[in-house]
């Protein structure tokens, strides 16, 4: 793999000018594959996020300064290329000696992570699959989605992204190729013209249109019909049985495919006009790759010979029920919602043709979490139903980073009922105790998972001690976790020296949880395989017990779209429901004391000489027997009889 780039680029006068950027480090910048590039609509040109790189224009060229690009003091056509945490398209515009813009240079920022385009693709199918079935809850009545070219421009990009992960999800892709391997098929009658003394008798015998036929011909000598007639019609038309994929629902596939297939061809016209003929943005690379991907599936042999749709067969129990037809069926029908739908949060994602991952896993996690939730919980799912609210553009996904965004109900457990309350990007501000909130300053976790005996408020609850929070981050770019990885603390510091720092996402997690008031945990999630790291007898450890219970605690696990394992986090909100069925745990008795102790203001100093402490009481809790004299006769007389 070599560790520099020549890109020849091609100016807007069609002056071709070169390109060099060199990898400081090895294995990167990549250039892959033509075709390769097409399927995923990159560029060829590829960096790595988190890398440095240098590069060199042809002379009385340079690239627009900017956050990532950071021109040579020395020269203006060479400098350093810094893309950070980018992750997605990169467009740099190029400019000649008097600084006018005259072409484009275009780069791809990869993750470090190497599944991290299948990733992508997982988690946006996967929201759009939830989003649009909340969609559908929300709007029962269908409304057949037409494109509003002034109204949808700004949310055109969004609505085409939610529909580009249903058409290249596994489940759309597999249903295509069963179809095309075991179609529905049926026997019709055709008729057939042929010459009757080729046709078989049971063909033709008793038929008057036979007979009737003027065009006739002599019957060879030696047929065995020529003892019974002279002479025989020249056609006739029989009547035959053959097996056809011409039916109503290989139609309606072949239609559902050409319907995807217009979508994605207007999209990418909308787009290159948006656009004014200036270079192609990323929506008409991944529009034109989907629309070549369904034109590619119409070529399917089974498509051949099934002629256009004339009704769509919705009442088919074939396409309700057959295998792989039931699936396109269902795709169709979210298909209106996916094109309707907009989601405050998908700037965050994929404005500008960024790829952010890492802001996509943490939406993921989000619905992964609210998944988990339900079947512990039994959070009824209607609940749900708040993050799909009315906006200008319609309906849409409310969820959005920075939003605090709840899902709340009643547990009962059956010995005990328990509020549970799920925020999302929740801000723990600054306030003085008893009150929620933070000691120092403002904390906002990823996701917190609040719970408190039911018949509270949460502010009693807060101020009673009663209240308990669990706090998870989303780390996607962590590769392992966190808390079982050693440092070298001379090797930190010129870590720290350097500005890298590899340890933060564990002392965040300290910091959730000395931070915010009655924080039981604070846990990392990543995107590591559970299986293999806590293959072998001696188990990984991912969870820190700060005393003999599983709260207070700290901890990571790990939750990959790639490996869809979440087994060690279900297991954990178990074992957090069982503590707090424990009436007479640890922590109960601790947060009773710490509210005995604490909502009341200290008592009068004690700062006399007492015996050495033996560790059985506090000198605050000695008890002590009060008594009454009269005067010195009285108190001699007590001394002297130790009694009262």
């Amino acid at each position: 793999m070599s560790k520099s780039i020549d890109i020849e680029l091609t100016l807007n006068d069609g002056k071709k000018i070169h390109v060099l950027i060199y990898a400081r480090s090895a294995h990167i910048p990549v250039k892959i594959e033509e075709a390769k590039a097409m399927e995923w609509a990159e560029s060829p040109n590829q960096l790595q996020e988190g890398n440095r790189y240098e590069y060199k224009l042809t002379d009385g060229y340079e690239l627009r300064a900017s956050e990532i690009v950071q021109p040579s003091g020395v020269n203006r056509y060479s400098g350093t290329l810094v893309p950070r945490m980018h992750v997605g398209r990169l467009e740099i515009d190029v400019l000649d000696s008097q600084e006018q813009v005259v072409g484009c240079l275009d780069l791809e920022v990869c993750s470090r992570k190497m599944h991290y385009r299948e990733d992508y693709r997982k988690m946006l199918e996967y929201i759009t699959a939830r989003c649009t079935d909340l969609l559908m809850r929300h709007s029962p009545v269908r409304q057949l989605y037409k494109i509003d070219k002034e109204k949808d421009a700004a949310t055109l990009y969004q609505r085409f992204m939610f529909v580009d992960s249903m058409v290249r999800s596994e489940q759309f892709l597999d249903a295509l190729h069963r179809i095309n391997s075991m179609p529905v098929k049926r026997w019709e009658t055709v008729e057939e013209h042929t010459k009757y003394i080729q046709s078989s008798p049971g063909e033709w015998y008793g038929s008057a249109s036979g007979h009737l036929r003027k065009n006739r011909s002599p019957v060879p000598d030696g047929h065995p019909l020529s003892k019974q007639f002279e002479s025989l019609p020249d056609k006739v038309v029989v009547h035959s049985k053959r097996e056809t994929a011409d039916i109503p629902e290989n139609r309606f596939v072949k239609f559902v495919l050409e319907t995807f297939m217009q979508f994605c061809l207007e999209v990418e016209r909308l787009a290159r006009k948006a656009n004014k003929g200036k270079k192609e943005p990323r929506m008409c690379l991944e529009a034109a790759a989907t629309a070549e991907l369904l034109a590619q599936q119409l070529y399917l042999p089974i498509f051949k010979e099934v002629s256009r749709l004339d009704m769509i067969p919705l009442h088919s129990p074939v396409l309700q029920r057959k295998e792989g037809y039931r699936e396109i069926l269902q795709t169709y029908l979210m298909f209106d919602a996916a094109a309707r739908l907009v989601w405050e949060g998908g700037d965050d994602v994929y404005k500008g043709g960024k790829r952010d991952v890492a802001v996509l896993y943490e939406y993921w996690l989000f619905f992964q979490l609210l998944d988990l939730l339900e079947e512990v919980f039994s959070i009824k799912p209607e609940s749900l139903d708040k993050i799909i609210g009315e906006t200008r553009d319609g309906l849409a996904l409310t969820l959005k980073r920075g939003n605090h965004t709840m899902i709340d109900g009643v547990f009962n457990a059956g010995s005990r009922k328990l509020h549970v309350l799920f925020s999302y990007n929740r801000r723990f501000g600054e306030q003085q105790y008893p009150f929620s909130g933070s000691w120092t300053q403002e904390m906002r976790p990823d996701y917190t998972l609040s719970l408190w005996p039911e018949g509270l408020t949460q502010e009693d609850a807060e101020e009673r001690e009663m209240i308990v929070h669990i706090h998870f981050d989303a780390k996607y770019r962590v590769d392992k976790n966190p808390f079982t990885q050693k440092v070298d603390l001379g090797e930190e510091k010129k870590q720290q020296s350097a500005g890298e720092y590899k340890r933060d996402d564990l002392l965040k997690m300290h910091a959730y949880k000395d931070a915010i008031r009655r924080t039981g945990g604070a846990y990392v999630l990543y995107p590591g395989n559970e299986q293999t790291e806590n293959k072998g007898e001696k188990k990984k450890k991912h969870l820190f017990q700060h005393f003999h219970e599983i709260m207070p605690g700290l901890g990571a696990f790990a939750i990959s779209p790639q490996y869809d394992t979440h087994t060690g986090l279900k297991k954990f909100l178990l074992e957090v429901v069982d503590h707090f069925l424990n009436r007479a745990s640890q922590h109960e008795q601790f947060s009773y004391h710490t509210y005995q102790t604490f909502h009341n203001p200290p008592g009068p100093a004690l700062r006399e000489p007492l015996p050495t402490d033996d560790g059985t009481e506090l000198p605050g809790n000695t008890y002590v027997l009060v008594g009454h004299y009269h005067d010195a006769d009285h108190l001699a007389w007590i001394q002297k009889k130790q009694t009262l």
